[in-house]
């Protein structure tokens, strides 16, 4: 686990000050600093009472600029254009004798700022040659007195989420029903059981997202053998809703385990997928007939997520905080289904709870906020005259554009693939200046616990 010494900090500061010195007069027009005393404030270091972390799943550059060129404008800039401080980190994984391997999935990612340690793709929280469990961030801000939550537009057992409040061997273990690859994390050979099980017996205090057909599952041993992981979840205490009406109606005081889809939270936007070949011209679709009415969005989730946890803390007196993952979860997966529509329209929904987190962190100052992807993806803005061998989509954008999509990472028909490429990561607030430079994912765990200044 990476732990940096006093006298590195110092250095990183004093740099980072020394950038902010050269940069801010210059990125001031270009919108990359939204003023000059954030900018200085996040150099000062320092401790926040909240942190909210912003997880862009598959968002690398490639998805940052298909989005941004789609909705905003070549030179227009999204809300996660506007932080301070913007770096890059490496995303590798590695193999379980520590060696490296280069592509990264989610679960061996999210595991790296989790916890500060590398891992073998397909883990979760674990140690990559020994398979033992590691304390992730949400587990020690947790110790450390302050509310937890957790917000996805994936199932909530799925890789990303995963990571903060479970410990299993392989991440295909969500649901009681689903622990054929781990046996040895199952209750009756005395681990902690299911990703679900575990997420809800850490009594996070917010867990919102899809994912129902796994908290329908029956528990198979132990305590709550027989009953559903919903059933316990309410046993423990949790209120769980279903909807956009019954979210916002959620009080604090108690956890809340938000369902709002039997798997993934259905996308917002359609249009039509990539082709061999390519497509004619598209605009995309800012609606989806499949998805239900009722069904909140990642922001209006951000928002209510926040609300419950600062009344959480306050119904106890605390002069402690909280700790928040969002994650736009389908940005990836419709990457892979070579979506460009579905995969602009949820970057544009993951970009308004960025916003949300931005305007919480203006009115309260000692709040970080990062944001950043876990891993690269497939999708390649190319010339419109290219014939790329792969698929391909022509796309109209809002300023009345032709733009390509390029999708080539795999044989057309199959699942496109995620790339070993550096990600951006840009923050705000108390430590920001340590996203600053090339770092290592495994840096951003250090990052987040000295901000919540835990152990």
């Amino acid at each position: 686990m990476f732990r940096p010494r006093l006298s590195r900090r110092h250095a990183m500061a004093a740099t980072a000050a020394a950038t902010v010195t050269a940069a801010v007069a210059f990125s001031a027009s270009a919108g990359a600093f939204s003023s000059q005393d954030q900018a200085r404030h996040a150099v000062q270091g320092g401790k926040a009472k909240n942190v909210i972390l912003l997880i862009g799943d598959g968002m690398g550059d490639s998805e940052i600029t298909l989005a941004r060129d789609y909705t905003v404008g070549a030179n227009g800039r999204l809300n996660m254009d506007k932080f301070p401080m913007t770096g890059a980190y490496t995303t590798y994984a590695v193999h379980k004798d520590g060696t490296p391997d280069y592509v990264t999935d989610s679960a061996a990612s999210g595991t790296g700022w989790a916890t500060g340690t590398k891992t073998v793709n397909g883990r979760i929280s674990k140690t990559p040659g020994t398979d033992k469990a590691v304390p992730t961030i949400l587990e020690l801000a947790q110790k450390g007195g302050f509310a937890t939550g957790s917000v996805t537009t994936a199932e909530l057992t799925d890789a990303t989420p995963a990571v903060l409040a479970s410990h299993v061997t392989d991440r295909s273990c969500q649901g009681p029903a689903d622990m054929a690859t781990c046996p040895s994390d199952t209750l009756a050979k005395g681990g902690p059981g299911s990703i679900a099980e575990q997420s809800v017996n850490h009594k996070v205090d917010v867990l919102f997202g899809g994912g129902k057909q796994r908290f329908d599952q029956k528990v198979t041993d132990g305590k709550y053998k027989g009953r559903t992981v919903t059933e316990q979840a309410r046993q423990l205490g949790y209120r769980v809703v279903t909807d956009n009406a019954s979210m916002k109606a959620a009080k604090g005081g108690k956890p809340v385990l938000g369902l709002f889809a039997s798997g993934n939270v259905p996308t917002e936007w359609t249009g039509k997928t990539a082709a061999v070949g390519g497509t004619d011209p598209q605009r995309c679709v800012t609606s989806n007939a499949n998805r239900p009415a009722g069904t909140p969005n990642l922001a209006d989730q951000a928002t209510k997520a926040i609300q419950l946890l600062e009344a959480k803390q306050k119904s106890k007196h605390s002069k402690k905080g909280f700790f928040l993952q969002v994650e736009g979860a389908s940005i990836d997966k419709q990457d892979h289904a070579a979506d460009p529509c579905g995969q602009i329209g949820e970057t544009a929904a993951f970009d308004r709870a960025v916003k949300v987190a931005r305007d919480y962190a203006a009115k309260h100052p000692d709040t970080l906020v990062v944001t950043t992807a876990d891993h690269g993806h497939t999708s390649q803005i190319v010339p419109l005259e290219a014939t790329p061998p792969g698929l391909s989509s022509t796309l109209v954008t809002d300023e009345g554009q032709q733009l390509k999509v390029n999708y080539s990472t795999n044989t057309p028909g199959q699942s496109q693939e995620h790339t070993g490429t550096e990600v951006r990561i840009a923050a705000q607030g108390p430590q920001a200046y340590r996203v600053l430079g090339v770092t290592n994912q495994t840096d951003l765990f250090t990052t987040l616990r000295e901000a919540l200044g835990v152990r």
